[in-house]
């Protein structure tokens, strides 16, 4: 988590001293559909960003997403909200009135604990749902893609697809019933669309 937090400061000290120098500052809000390797059903948030263009091919972001519905969806909640922060970058040429980029990303998902009673079977390792179900940080990651298209020269629509990595605590059992003792990664689809303003 130490590496995450100096990202995340480093990122936004640039950020802030290096606005006078940068070519656009964008604000926007969007709505997030998140998937779990380890379980079913889409977890739904809302969030902002803000992107500092660093140069016509360059882009630094900023990214908070809230997802303050119980989680799963149609099981017992093992979390009753999460925050997720992400912070990278996105690479991609400006064509007129459009931008495709490729992005990556890192930063944390914070598990909020489970708002009903949770019971777990008294097994080691526990099930993934019962570690996660007291509260956790975990770190995240992100890999892919998307498009920016402008509506005026002020405003635009953005749309991200990527693949999210989270990495699970340990000693637990994954969702095949494996014991994992050192924590392990899980890969799922992640998918924003925003709009937004830019100075």
């Amino acid at each position: 988590m130490k590496v995450l937090r100096s990202f995340a400061v480093v990122f936004l000290v640039l950020l802030v001293t290096s606005h006078a120098a940068a070519q656009a500052l964008e604000a926007s809000v969007h709505i997030a559909s998140s998937r779990w390797s380890e379980f079913d059903g889409a977890d739904t948030g809302i969030g902002g960003r803000f992107t500092w263009i660093a140069s016509s091919m360059v882009g630094l972001d900023a990214d908070l997403t809230w997802y303050p519905s119980n989680f799963p969806p149609d099981q017992v909640a093992f979390s009753g909200s999460r925050i997720e922060g992400l912070f990278g970058v996105t690479v991609g040429p400006r064509l007129h009135r459009v931008r495709p980029f490729g992005k990556a990303a890192a930063g944390f998902l914070k598990v909020g604990e489970t708002p009903i009673a949770f019971a777990c079977i008294a097994i080691f390792p526990p099930p993934l749902a019962c570690v996660l179900a007291g509260g956790d940080v975990l770190p995240a990651f992100e890999i892919g893609g998307g498009i920016v298209v402008n509506a005026t020269p002020r405003s635009f629509f953005r749309a991200d697809v990527a693949d999210r990595i989270l990495k699970y605590s340990g000693p637990t059992l994954d969702s095949n019933f494996q014991a994992r003792d050192e924590g392990f990664f899980g890969h799922a689809l992640r998918f924003t669309l925003g709009a937004g303003l830019r100075f």
